[in-house]
């Protein structure tokens, strides 16, 4: 099965400002960015990926992406990340109907292909599929089968949520790249040890992380 994944992705400006301890203001936008370029990347990567649509209206993340190969949807009805999924879920399915569908976060820099193939493939014995992320309270990857609604749960407590709306959890062994969402200093200092992007590397280089070798409360 090769799936279409949706990737939202908010204002650069106002994305990931709990990383503002450890990047501050002025780099955590270049960061988000570099999170989001490495996810995409890798999942134009992966083998089970026939495309990938990035839901944004930052027009400098736009650019960015597209660049990369992504397709670029408006971020409508400007309703925050659940409508905007939907959004994108629906104008993907006007041109390709029976697409499978997949929601996945923006904030995946140690992504790995043949990870994500591997949730890909498990999810598809199932009509909706998701994954826990690494704290196991959230989710980063939704999945709908051809003809199925996505129905996306995300924000406060979305494992729970998902569960509750009948979508089945996904329980697989050695993922973590795919679970390895970034939220706080804590976070990536977690994608670091996993081993991050060329992107979030380079934007990750001069940051001082707690537990991060050469960091302040480093080893």
């Amino acid at each position: 099965m090769q799936w279409t994944l949706v990737i939202p992705l908010k204002s650069l400006a106002r994305a990931k400002t709990r990383l503002s301890d450890t990047a501050g203001d002025g780099l955590r936008p270049g960061l988000a960015l570099a999170f989001a370029q490495d996810t995409v990347a890798a999942v134009l990567a992966c083998p089970a990926v026939r495309d990938v649509a990035v839901v944004t209206g930052d027009a400098l993340a736009g650019r960015e992406l597209a660049a990369l190969g992504a397709r670029i949807v408006a971020d409508e009805p400007g309703d925050g990340l659940n409508a905007a999924l939907r959004h994108a879920a629906a104008v993907v399915r006007v041109s390709r109907p029976e697409s499978a569908v997949a929601a996945l976060n923006a904030d995946l820099p140690a992504l790995r292909p043949m990870e994500l193939a591997r949730v890909l493939n498990a999810a598809a014995e199932f009509p909706r599929a998701f994954l826990p992320d690494a704290a196991a309270i959230g989710t980063t990857l939704l999945t709908a089968r051809a003809g199925r609604e996505l129905r996306p749960a995300f924000g406060t407590d979305s494992r729970a949520r998902h569960r509750a709306s009948g979508a089945a959890e996904l329980t697989l062994d050695a993922v973590d790249s795919v679970r390895q969402d970034v939220d706080t200093g804590e976070d990536l200092r977690a994608a670091l040890a996993l081993g991050v992007g060329p992107r979030t590397a380079a934007a990750a280089a001069g940051l001082l992380i707690p537990g991060r070798p050469g960091a302040a409360g480093g080893q």
